[in-house]
């Protein structure tokens, strides 16, 4: 078959966009970004907090209060969703019942004026780049819901638009199944070189799959970064806790130099990068997963209460109590044998804490 998908990706620039509904909710709030052109970026917070308003702008299907939207070299911000050259994926696929696979995918390509040797071609190589090659004419009853979201995936791909819409693609699969579909999207972007807007609020998911994330709160962007980035260095607590748990932990800066901050947490003293913050009260950010409990004193160590350990299979969960907070920990050492209700030693481990403001 020499017909292929291609890619036509383009760049998605916001330029201090807000949208306003009935004159008094602000959904987005001033919100300037740019997508690169063949990146996978990932909108993710909580619900009610923007992402797929923003979403919905780039398609076209909610328009623009102020600011601009350019897609590629051409400002869309006044035109219809039916004059851009984006394809969006919804949550529920929204395949037509009466039709079969291979017609649902051919749907928009038969609107677009292709010929019918051409809309077939681009049909079946569709299908076959979502691994449902011979699917063609069955019906979409009679596939599971990852097959489903593949269907819905393949109708967009086949339009080869310069941007490729997701609005919580996953949510309606069951967690082994997200995992597989999830690494098949990333990997179909990352063959042809797609252009990918993603909305989800599953930090896992975001982490897995994206080139950048765009952290949303209260309409406006909390921080943007790669996933490494947003992990081991978020901007403040909200993005500190939604990428992942986190515990947050009071401290005391006694003094910065050259960027390092002198601090103390409880009965031990560290040396962390300053991030920007002067002497005195602060907090710092620690993943579960980073940090030891021992039952014998070892140095540069928290006594801690041990109030629960929990068995979950692949690792510990443990909830120790501080002076000045509780605690999760996650260990993956499971024969510690750690006292329940006894002085256990808390132990941060490299890379560890972060610095964070009071707020």
């Amino acid at each position: 078959m020499s017909t292929k998908i291609k890619s036509n990706a383009s760049s998605v620039t916001f330029e201090s966009v807000t949208k306003i509904y009935g004159g008094s909710v602000t959904a987005v709030d001033n919100v300037s970004l740019h997508i690169e052109a063949g990146t996978l970026v990932t909108l993710l917070g909580p619900s009610g907090c923007g992402k797929t308003t923003t979403l919905r702008m780039i398609a076209g299907l909610e328009m623009v209060s102020e600011g601009r939207i350019i897609i590629g070299d051409e400002d869309v911000t006044k035109l219809p969703a039916t004059d851009r050259d984006v394809s969006m994926v919804f949550q529920s696929y929204a395949l037509f019942p009466h039709m079969t696979v291979g017609e649902n995918v051919s749907y928009g390509l038969k609107l677009s004026g292709n010929d019918k040797e051409t809309t077939r071609e681009k049909m079946l190589a569709g299908l076959d780049l979502v691994g449902l090659k011979g699917y063609d004419e069955r019906l979409p009853s009679e596939l599971s819901g990852g097959q489903q979201q593949r269907v819905a995936v393949a109708r967009a791909l086949v339009l080869e638009p310069q941007v490729l819409l997701f609005d919580e693609p996953l949510s309606n699969l069951d967690a082994k199944l997200r995992r597989q579909v999830r690494e098949e999207i990333r990997d179909i972007q990352q063959s042809l070189g797609l252009t990918v807007v993603y909305v989800t609020h599953d930090q896992e998911e975001a982490l897995a799959v994206s080139d950048q994330i765009v952290v949303m709160r209260n309409a406006e962007i909390a921080q943007i970064g790669t996933p490494r980035e947003l992990y081991e260095q978020p901007a403040d607590a909200f993005v500190a806790d939604f990428i992942g748990e986190a515990n947050l932990i009071p401290c005391k800066i006694s003094r910065v130099e050259d960027e390092i901050a002198d601090v103390s947490v409880g009965q031990i003293n560290l040396k962390l990068p300053s991030r920007g913050l002067e002497a005195g009260n602060a907090r710092i950010a620690i993943r579960p997963g980073r940090m030891t409990l021992s039952a014998k004193k070892v140095s540069h160590s928290l006594p801690v209460s041990l109030i629960k350990a929990t068995y979950v299979g692949n690792h510990m969960e443990y909830l120790v109590e501080s002076d000045f907070s509780d605690i999760f920990v996650v260990s993956t050492e499971m024969n510690a044998n750690l006292p329940v209700g006894k002085t256990v030693y808390l132990k941060f481990r490299e890379p560890g804490p972060v610095l964070l403001p009071m707020e």
